[in-house]
């Protein structure tokens, strides 16, 4: 009895607080949505874009941060400027497309940390980075269910474009599917989720709950379906075991769930490499067993 009470106890504690609770249902609606959008980023290798993205509106939600405005404005702004930075340095002659990328990725990155370190910026930036979960408003969780129903609602009903253009660009105008329409959609998707889960889990960190459950699953499962409930199952149980490491070893929240899902990803990946390069069973004619 006394041992059930101690497990009891072990695992209700973390949540006795408003602002855990908080935290815990932030996570929970991120890693719905990041779980279930990342399948289609991973699908579309979209993760290094995922990744550009995160770090290119680091200046808008500094700047932001600076001006006293909405950091959802700031974000939104980071992101347009991003856009177009990028398409001006893709018409550079001589330089190509991954290169022009990464520079302006990592020019306004670098932009966005100087302004960070200017004396003006107010206390606490450094949440922008690493993300403050703990520190989520009901106005964040309102934005967090909304962003779950807008992806969840948007992946449903594009669906089957978004097979039919992931697995055969180049035919599916021949089925009346237009994949410059389907990419637009999927980016500004992800456009929508970086804005919403940067507030929680931060610039450098929030990639983490977009791409490592949905690569997880990728490794265990090949059919869309299966991967989008098992990558949701991952983001989620991965998620929700950083906010206990977080409260029981006094490291940040937003840290520990990205590294909980990084040993997500590489459990997985260990337990199927095992596996297939364990030696199958023979019957005595030398057919593989059933």
């Amino acid at each position: 009895m006394h041992t059930s009470l101690a497990l009891l106890s072990w695992l209700t504690d973390p949540w006795q607080e408003p602002l855990t609770r908080r935290a815990l249902l932030e996570v929970v609606l991120l890693g719905v949505a990041g779980g279930a959008l990342g399948c289609w980023l991973v699908f579309f290798n979209l993760a290094y874009s995922a990744e550009s993205l995160a770090h290119a509106l680091l200046p808008g939600l500094v700047g932001a941060a600076l001006l006293g405005v909405p950091l959802l404005l700031g974000g939104a702004a980071g992101l347009l400027v991003a856009a177009v930075a990028v398409a001006v340095a893709g018409r550079i002659p001589g330089l190509d497309r991954d290169t022009a990328v990464a520079v302006v990725v990592t020019t306004l990155f670098g932009l966005g940390v100087l302004l960070a370190l200017t004396p003006a910026s107010p206390a606490g930036l450094q949440g922008l980075l690493f993300g403050d979960v703990l520190g989520v408003s009901d106005g964040d969780l309102v934005l967090a269910a909304v962003l779950v129903t807008v992806v969840l609602a948007a992946l449903w009903v594009t669906h089957d474009r978004l097979l039919v253009v992931g697995f055969d660009r180049l035919s599916a105008p021949g089925l009346g599917v237009r994949p410059l329409l389907v990419d637009v959609a999927l980016l500004a998707l992800l456009a929508g989720a970086l804005l919403v889960a940067v507030q929680g889990l931060g610039n450098l960190l929030v990639v983490a709950v977009l791409i490592a459950p949905a690569s997880a699953a990728r490794l265990v499962t090949r059919r869309m379906g299966p991967m989008l409930l098992t990558s949701g199952v991952i983001a989620v149980v991965a998620g929700v075991a950083g906010m206990y490491l977080s409260f029981y070893t006094g490291t940040a929240a937003g840290a520990s769930i990205a590294g909980v899902l990084v040993l997500a990803y590489v459990a997985v990946a260990a337990v199927r490499a095992a596996v297939r390069g364990r030696p199958r069973a023979r019957t005595p004619q030398g057919a593989p067993a059933v």
